[in-house]
């Protein structure tokens, strides 16, 4: 049998693809992060065996993984968003690898899409800005590599996407205040696409005092950049109605 890891989403149930429900529908054992893909759930067999991983390390997910394929069944491990990103795919894949375990990805809906959604922005603006940014910052984490400063990726000009650093958003948004200004438009969103969805918009000078009156602790994005405020920008050129069409593919 395979271990599939699947990306769950931003939470909502509906917003899955439909190869991670299919296998979900089918699955002997799911396991899944705590609270944050609940809905997500109810594609489940009702007889499915569901293991919440919130208090587990991952060498009892591992070893459940294994457990369960040595017995012939058929498990999904869910991912909060998308298992490309802060998903601990990489040190789970490995492990399952030494323990001779096959293994797949099922891609889901990054936490900053569905961000970027429920706010209706592109986050790449002709002209304004094309380039995203996806980090996070350290606090009881895993230490950030030396070369990946913050004030260094606000330098270039991207669009930022910062995971997993709403506890630490007044420290966050003077570091880039001091670097993009602090009329910097910036965008919060926190439980995307869930009916607890908490969306905040403002600068670099208020956000801080916003998301604290708001009481926000856990899974919120926060975005930084012009893209945010819808400016004005160039259109396509892909799209342009200047652009010569007359050469045919061949």
């Amino acid at each position: 049998m395979t271990v599939h890891v699947v990306g769950a989403g931003p939470g909502a149930a509906d917003l899955l693809t439909v190869r991670a429900a299919r296998l979900l529908e089918r699955a002997d054992v799911v396991l899944y992060a705590g609270t944050y893909v609940d809905a997500v759930l109810e594609h489940c067999r009702p007889d499915a065996r569901l293991v919440d991983t919130q208090d587990l390390d991952l060498d009892a997910i591992t070893a459940t993984c294994v457990d369960a394929h040595a017995a012939g069944l058929e498990v999904v491990r869910l991912s909060s968003g998308d298992p490309s990103v802060y998903s601990a795919l990489h040190e789970l894949t490995r492990r399952l690898d030494a323990a001779g375990v096959p293994w797949n990805v099922t891609p889901g809906v990054p936490a900053y899409a569905a961000a970027a959604a429920r706010l209706g922005v592109e986050l790449t603006v002709p002209e304004v800005v094309q380039s995203v940014v996806l980090t996070r910052t350290q606090a009881r984490s895993t230490a950030m590599p030396s070369s990946e400063e913050l004030e260094t990726f606000a330098a270039t000009g991207a669009t930022l996407c910062l995971h997993l650093a709403i506890t630490r958003t007044r420290d966050l948004a003077d570091r880039l205040a001091a670097v993009l200004g602090a009329e910097t438009p910036v965008a919060v969103v926190a439980n995307a696409s869930q009916q607890s969805e908490v969306v905040l918009r403002g600068t670099l000078a208020d956000v801080a005092d916003q998301v604290e009156a708001a009481g926000l602790r856990q899974a919120a994005v926060i975005l930084v950049g012009p893209a945010v405020s819808r400016p004005e920008g160039a259109e396509s050129y892909l799209y342009s109605p200047t652009r010569d069409r007359s050469t045919k593919r061949r």
